[in-house]
């Protein structure tokens, strides 16, 4: 009988260190019942050199990573200079297959940010689209639960009828799909020409007529975390933001340019209306880089 008591007694006393230790404690502290402390969004961003940078300019110091500091993101970049939709550059690779190597085997982000098709004027705009919902549907079956993005090319000026041209396909792609859309053409982040020195390129793009340089960067990223305050997209959370697309402005018309209205390409080239401002598509004053390779390539 007292072996019997004893044993009830220890019972009751391990009941009551279980129903304590899951007690909150009084006065403010916190415990294992309180709150998660909120984290930070994990992103993935892959593009070209507009997102990974060029010489002189590195990842983090390009528009994607300085918006991710910003907003206080922890953002994984991938992707290469001179690499698009359909555009390889000197890698010999697209976003699809730099998708595949640098993301694919990553566990769930709360977003994929996709930016690009700058080096992709070259190629037939209905490929490029192909691959661009290819490449935003692969993504959504590997993480169901991530919220998707796609930024339009970029330019380092006015740009020309192929970029329009590239970026209207990406824009019908991106509604086809649902995904948001951010068009950095129509709403003009970068304007005129570095040559002429006029528009705001003459402060934020480098002699090369195409990339941004530092203030470039950071101004870039002001407009791009601007544009996601807009859709809601700040603070991705997997599972829970389910962001769709939405008709921004207007799309600017696939006019001709100017004579010197599309001068962008830096490598030797200076026709950006026609795309040759495309990355690698000669030697890049001031980087000391030899493009080499196919027009459109090398960015």
């Amino acid at each position: 009988m007292p072996r019997l008591f004893s044993s009830a007694v220890a019972v009751l006393l391990v009941l009551a260190l279980c129903v304590a230790s899951a007690a909150p404690i009084r006065g403010g502290h916190s415990t294992a019942l309180a709150e998660p402390v909120r984290r930070a969004p994990v992103v993935f961003a892959l593009g070209d050199s507009y997102t990974m940078g060029i010489r002189g300019i590195t990842p983090e110091r390009a528009y994607a990573a300085e918006a991710a500091r910003t907003l206080g993101w922890q953002i994984v970049l991938a992707g290469h200079a001179g690499t698009g939709f359909v555009g390889t550059g000197l890698t010999r690779k697209t976003f699809g297959t730099l998708f595949n190597e640098q993301l694919a085997w990553r566990p769930a982000p709360d977003m994929v940010l996709i930016s690009g098709g700058h080096n992709d004027v070259w190629y037939p705009p209905e490929l490029v689209a192909q691959r661009a919902r290819e490449l935003l549907n692969t993504a959504r079956h590997r993480w169901p639960g991530a919220q998707l993005l796609l930024i339009g090319p970029m330019w380092g000026g006015d740009p020309g009828p192929k970029a329009l041209r590239v970026r209207d396909v990406l824009r019908e792609a991106a509604s086809g799909l649902g995904v948001p859309f951010i068009d950095p053409l129509a709403e003009r982040w970068i304007t005129g020409s570095v040559r002429r020195q006029t528009g705001n390129a003459a402060r934020f793009i480098r002699a090369d007529g195409t990339h941004p340089n530092p203030a470039g960067n950071l101004f870039i990223a002001g407009r791009l975390v601007s544009d996601l305050r807009t859709l809601g997209l700040t603070r991705p959370v997997l599972g829970r933001t389910k962001v769709t697309f939405r008709p921004g402005p207007s799309p600017a018309p696939a006019a001709t340019p100017p004579l010197d209205a599309g001068r962008q390409g830096g490598h030797g080239t200076g026709r950006q209306g026609e795309g040759i401002g495309a990355e690698g598509t000669g030697r890049e004053r001031g980087t000391g880089r030899s493009g080499g390779g196919r027009p459109g390539e090398g960015r």
